[in-house]
């Protein structure tokens, strides 16, 4: 949860974004294939971006059709894609039995979401935020993350209307790579979405993602393909919607909200201040609660990507749905 409110400053809201859009964000070229001095034939001319590959509190929906892939600086074609069918999926469920099927089995018939950790994240000294369990709006349900990174992903998860269901590392997919050894790779976060299909997340820190884990992308978003799944690599918001969305999920809670959200939805049918519609409402030390709840859950919009201060620009996401809130 948020400690620090984020700074006030002047700010109009752009009516033509989702609240929750920040400002795209642009890598710079990436290296050719290690070994190689130009790009190999029959590859794309321009490498796929390395680092902050896309800006993750863009809806899901919308990550596929402004960033189709999550490898990394490796052309596509540099490295051959393992055959989905041979890749194997070791995840632990609910009741600490181990399993060990066909990947395309488990993501067909498997409530992965429901599984534990099959790798936990080991305390390391220096490190500034250590491994802990984040409570989620979205099932009522804790989950663990490893680092700052990952939280921070968490979160934004938890705040997407697309997401119904997260887990930590769930499952690990397992295939053979070169001399026939077990190659092996459990994505930090999966996300459940409400059409049934599935996410696999890893998250990339500060210095963005290391080749490693660029290698091991390309297979595990051919897996996640074609078993109908999403991959991503995600990198960090921008500062100003980290900040935000950190200070509203310390009201993401329903006991921020116990009268419902109606009255706040019908008060901001017309854009208005957040501070002018607080003070139509009532006693704002009982109505501020509600209308960052609000916020959290997406019923009424603002522009996240620029500071949230008091005269920030705020109208209702969903005029007229009344009791339905």
């Amino acid at each position: 949860m948020g400690t620090d409110r984020p700074d006030v400053a002047q700010a109009r809201c752009d009516f033509s974004l989702p609240s929750y859009v920040a400002a795209p964000v642009h890598a710079g070229p990436a290296p050719a294939a290690q070994g190689s001095g130009a790009t190999p034939a029959g590859c794309p001319s321009t490498p796929l971006s390395r680092g902050r590959f896309f800006d993750p509190v863009i809806p899901l929906s919308k990550k596929q059709e402004l960033l189709p892939s999550a490898a990394g600086s490796l052309t596509r074609c540099s490295i051959r894609r393992v055959d989905p069918a041979v890749v194997q999926a070791r995840f632990v469920d609910g009741a600490g039995q181990e399993h060990q099927i066909p990947w395309l089995h488990a993501a067909a018939e498997s409530p992965l979401e429901e599984c534990v950790p099959v790798q936990r994240f080991p305390v390391l000294k220096g490190r500034r935020v250590a491994p802990g369990w984040w409570w989620t709006a979205t099932s009522g349900r804790h989950v663990h993350y490893g680092f700052g990174a990952m939280r921070t992903q968490v979160m934004l998860l938890d705040r997407d209307p697309q997401v119904t269901a997260l887990a930590c590392r769930p499952v690990e997919l397992m295939w053979r790579g070169r001399g026939g050894k077990t190659v092996s790779h459990a994505p930090h976060l999966m996300a459940r979405l409400a059409d049934g299909s599935g996410v696999l997340i890893d998250c990339a820190g500060a210095r963005g993602a290391g080749r490693r884990l660029i290698q091991r992308a390309i297979h595990v978003e051919a897996a996640a393909e074609a078993a109908g799944w999403h991959y991503r690599v995600v990198g960090a918001p921008t500062p100003a919607v980290e900040a935000n969305v950190r200070w509203l999920a310390g009201y993401r809670h329903p006991r921020c909200a116990p009268s419902g959200l109606s009255s706040v939805s019908e008060c901001f049918r017309m854009p208005r201040p957040l501070v002018e519609g607080v003070r139509l409402l009532g006693d704002p030390i009982a109505v501020w609660p509600a209308v960052f709840h609000a916020l959290w859950r997406g019923v009424l919009s603002t522009a996240l990507h620029r500071p949230l201060h008091e005269r920030a620009l705020t109208v209702s996401t969903y005029p007229g749905a009344g009791a339905h809130l």
